[in-house]
């Protein structure tokens, strides 16, 4: 009989309170108290303390002092430094991946398959502006090229920088129209990794990571933010 893992409760609780976190019912400096988020969870505050304890480390909650821990306030310089290393990883993976479909005809329609399916369920929450779902599309269309690189390193990499930027995402998508110019930019990523371009899926996606950089900072608010 082989065992299925199961995500443990302290995964559980983290990813239901970076989820919060993320979709804004979890708003900046809002006081995070155990037994009250245990209650809210079902479970015992041991999870949600080691959950708020990695959250801490991620940066996403902070010690306010007697107030013991709240959500952390966005900050600037650590979204221009994630968004740096995730402009480096993900123009990485893009023309390793184009050049996997360049070297094999199956794997290029096996990328085109998963890459329509995430492409069209990110438009339907796009249009069905709904928040959670349009980060989850988006990020899962980013880990999607990672994959799709063959290099496995490159997913794990860059996982603990998305964990920061879906917050930052959720910010900025209940403030700003809804992102179809963010969809055809990855349309345009899978067009040419499909046609195995990787000078093409490179620039592209550069281009895409440092246009939302810029775009996610002065829609938060921050100002103009320098490319990354």
């Amino acid at each position: 009989m082989l065992l299925t893992p199961q995500p443990s409760l302290v995964e559980q609780a983290y990813e239901a309170l970076l989820g919060e976190i993320a979709d804004g019912t979890l708003a900046s400096n809002t006081h995070l108290v155990q037994e009250l988020l245990a209650e809210r969870y079902g479970v015992s505050r041991q999870p949600i303390q080691q959950a708020l304890l990695l959250l801490k480390t991620d940066g996403l909650v902070q010690d306010a002092g007697r107030r013991g821990l709240v959500v952390a306030p966005l900050d600037m310089q650590m979204m221009r430094d994630r968004y740096e290393v995730r402009a480096a990883l993900d123009a990485l993976a893009a023309p390793l991946a184009a050049r996997r479909c360049a070297a094999s005809p199956d794997v290029a329609a096996r990328t085109r398959h998963e890459g329509e399916r995430i492409l069209a369920a990110g438009l339907s929450a796009v249009s069905g502006g709904a928040i959670k779902a349009m980060i989850a599309h988006d990020v899962a269309f980013h880990a999607f090229i990672y994959g799709a690189s063959g290099n496995p390193v490159i997913g794990p990499t860059a996982e603990v920088h998305w964990r920061f930027l879906r917050r930052v995402m959720g910010e900025v998508l209940r403030r700003s129209e809804p992102p179809h110019s963010i969809w055809r930019q990855h349309r345009d990523i899978l067009d040419a990794i499909i046609a195995g371009d990787a000078e093409a899926a490179e620039a592209r996606t550069l281009n895409h990571v440092r246009g939302a950089a810029a775009r996610l900072a002065a829609t938060a608010g921050f100002g103009t933010a320098e490319h990354p």
